[in-house]
């Protein structure tokens, strides 16, 4: 498929069944590897990132089934990977390849990890460094600093205390502290200078602890992990509804109030959702929408005031805390009453593209006048929306960002729609099914 023709949209109004998180399903599905016992977890993710997850850690001597396409049965292996060489291709999955580098440094193996392109331009010096510090041999195969990674057995000093840069990915510290449990003694893990995502952090301690490892912290600086503490499987485990993914329909909802659509409610997260993402209703309330928050849904609306305005608020906030849906903040600017900015999202420069320069690039596209900084991006809303071709950058958030210009009642094409397939492959069928946006595929 090269393109998606998108029409201008009438109205959004609906209810979406989320698929899994993906930063949830492959912690889970990497937990119930390394843990004692066999796991049933329902409502995995569907994607390109689960199947790289999966296809590794087959080819790591890991069994599993697969009921149908959402529930994974996975026969734990208590900490021991059972293939001790194996050649690793993980796509562009970085909550694949950072947490398996970690893992199979600490399993005595010989193992390669490669990925696509960009994936080889994605830095992973940082933890390498950390996990050297402990014993670990792991060479580099291309430039330093980037995958892909050679890894070799290893003197691997259990119990040391061991430094890591949180200002680049949090899935540096996730790689680390989902690992250190395999060495059987108790482990120290200190951040250097500030933690980006730390959301994401809060799940994997939270997963972590579903499979019964306790991690002590003090504040998002220090963390201990116990000694002689297993992962052990729960038995069965649900995976939450995408977050990240809940802020394209929701924004759908706010955007489509404005001219009588919406509402729109998604259904597989809630008030009680451990994703930080959840925390986009936040900026959609400051935006001036109506949200409603239920146990396991959200639904989300245009408010009075801005019905009246006929445009959403401007918003001037710091994003560091939810780098992902911040993506969908930059799409509601343009529905905005003034300029926008967002700050701290320095690490949009290191995920699937450098999505700063690539949503500047797109925004300009459809008549916004942008500015963009190291961290942050300044978006003012044109008068009138252009229609335009939106290229994706083989990035599945830009695809799914920009499709919600259709909203605005102009014609979007969308270059490359299949690279929404790293998360949801049937995201544009499901966004048809609230409203009228689906038109051309060639």
């Amino acid at each position: 498929m090269d393109y998606l023709d998108l029409l201008p949209v009438r109205r959004a109004c609906g209810t979406v069944k989320l698929p899994g998180s993906k930063s949830i399903s492959n912690r889970i599905l990497l937990l119930a590897a390394l843990a004692e016992g066999e796991t049933t977890i329902h409502d995995v993710l569907d994607s390109d990132d689960t199947r790289f997850m999966l296809n590794a850690l087959r080819k790591l001597g890991i069994h599993w089934t697969q009921d149908d396409k959402s529930v994974v049965r996975v026969r734990g292996a208590n900490g021991v990977f059972p293939k001790k060489s194996a050649e690793l291709f993980l796509g562009n999955a970085g909550t694949a390849f950072r947490p398996l580098t970690a893992a199979l440094a600490f399993a005595g193996g010989e193992y390669r990890l490669a990925g696509v392109a960009r994936m080889h331009e994605r830095p992973i010096g940082d933890l390498v460094d950390a996990l050297k510090a402990l014993g670990a041999k792991i060479s580099y195969l291309g430039a330093a600093g980037y995958p892909p990674l050679a890894i070799h057995p290893g003197t691997i000093q259990a119990g040391a205390a061991v430094n890591v840069r949180g200002d680049v990915s949090s899935q540096f510290l996730t790689a680390m502290l989902m690992s250190l449990p395999l060495l059987g003694a108790r482990s120290v893990v200190k951040v250097i200078g500030d933690l980006v995502s730390k959301p994401y952090v809060d799940i994997t301690l939270n997963m972590m602890r579903r499979f019964g490892v306790d991690v002590a912290r003090d504040e998002s600086r220090t963390f201990t992990i116990p000694a002689s503490v297993p992962y052990k499987s729960p038995g069965e485990i649900y995976v939450e509804g995408d977050a990240s993914a809940a802020s394209y329909f929701l924004a759908a909802g706010a955007i489509s109030g404005l001219t009588g659509g919406g509402p729109v409610c998604v259904e597989g997260v809630g008030e009680a959702s451990i994703q930080g993402d959840v925390r986009f209703v936040e900026t959609l309330r400051a935006m001036g929408a109506i949200v409603e928050i239920g146990a396991k849904s959200i639904t989300a609306t245009a408010g009075p005031a801005v019905i009246r305005a006929g445009r959403l608020r401007a918003i001037d906030a710091d994003f560091n805390h939810i780098p992902d849906a911040a993506m969908t903040v930059a799409i509601l600017a343009l529905f905005a009453d003034g300029v926008s900015t967002l700050r701290n999202i320095g690490s949009w420069r290191v995920k699937e593209t450098d999505r700063i320069a690539a949503m500047a690039s797109e925004l300009r596209k459809v008549g916004a006048e942008v500015e963009a900084g190291a961290d942050w991006l300044k978006i003012a809303p044109p008068p009138v929306l252009l229609p335009a071709t939106i290229d994706t950058y083989d990035d599945h958030r830009i695809a799914m960002c920009f499709s919600l210009v259709a909203l605005g009642g102009v014609k979007v094409r969308i270059n490359d729609p299949n690279c929404v397939a790293k998360t949801f492959p049937d995201y544009f069928s499901v966004l048809a099914s609230i409203s009228d946006a689906l038109t051309d595929v060639r």
